[in-house]
């Protein structure tokens, strides 16, 4: 038996097959949940290839900065799951790649505007629309997923540190208000992983680098480890945990940082 056997999970952000989104999917599955997915109009034929592998065919099309198109979804998954949701898997973050690079403080509003509702308002949105689908179920759980350029300076990361640290804020402020209703919300703090958007950070391969030769564990972190840290968190293994982040890389949080900011990125 499975963890999470009977469970329906929603799974939002699988861009392709080096996905974080697309580890964790792999993993519920293997512990017996049933998927439905969430993608850009753009994406859905390269997904629907994905989604076979785990026995899935709902493939819903999404636009986040559209409101409407959340709340569609969350209404077809009501349909498709018979009213319940049990796990929300939120993997979705973005910002113009020119207000990544160079320094934080040409930062554009609409660059700001953009990275912040994305992939941080995104999750509000979500778990406002998965709530009463939740509550249909007697609870359930949502993991979103941050990194710890939201807590201390990545150079190259600029404005998805602002939205990662929104991000985590906003775990905390929806599990104090889903928690009577025996919603759970965490995230998980991936460590460096060689994914489509990690490849977007100026010299990510020193961060990789990094954490091999530094980190207590010495080694890099793999979709498998991220899978089951988020089967843990979706399933009754996890029933006190909620508004945390938990750190999954090879023990890098624990160490105080070197700096990187002025020894490999300063001219």
């Amino acid at each position: 038996m499975g963890l999470l056997d009977g469970k329906n999970a929603l799974i939002c952000g699988v861009a392709n097959k080096k996905s974080i989104a697309w580890g964790i999917a792999q993993a519920l599955h293997a512990h017996g949940a049933r998927l439905g997915f969430t993608c850009l109009e753009n994406n859905v034929h390269r997904l629907n290839k994905l989604a076979s592998q785990v026995n899935s065919d709902i493939i819903i099309p999404c636009d986040v900065r559209k409101e409407n198109d959340i709340a569609h979804a969350l209404n077809k998954v009501s349909a498709v799951f018979d009213g319940k949701l049990d796990i929300l898997i939120h993997a979705i973050a973005y910002a113009d790649i020119n207000d990544l690079g160079g320094e934080f403080i040409s930062i554009s509003k609409s660059g700001w505007s953009l990275a912040l509702e994305v992939s941080a308002y995104s999750l509000i949105a979500f778990a406002r629309y998965a709530r009463p689908l939740m509550n249909a179920t007697g609870g359930g759980s949502i993991i979103t997923l941050t990194f710890s350029g939201g807590e201390s300076v990545t150079p190259g990361y600029n404005i998805m540190g602002i939205a990662k640290a929104a991000l985590n804020m906003s775990v905390r402020y929806l599990a104090y208000d889903l928690g009577p209703e025996n919603i759970r919300i965490n995230a998980i703090s991936a460590g460096p992983i060689s994914t489509i958007s990690s490849m977007a950070v100026e010299k990510f391969d020193i961060f990789l680098r990094m954490v091999e030769e530094c980190s207590p564990l010495l080694r890099n972190i793999t979709l498998e480890d991220l899978g089951g840290t988020a089967v843990y968190l979706a399933s009754h293994l996890s029933n006190s945990v909620t508004g945390t982040v938990i750190y999954v890389d090879s023990g890098t949080n624990i160490l105080d940082p070197p700096s990187i900011a002025h020894r490999r990125f300063k001219k």
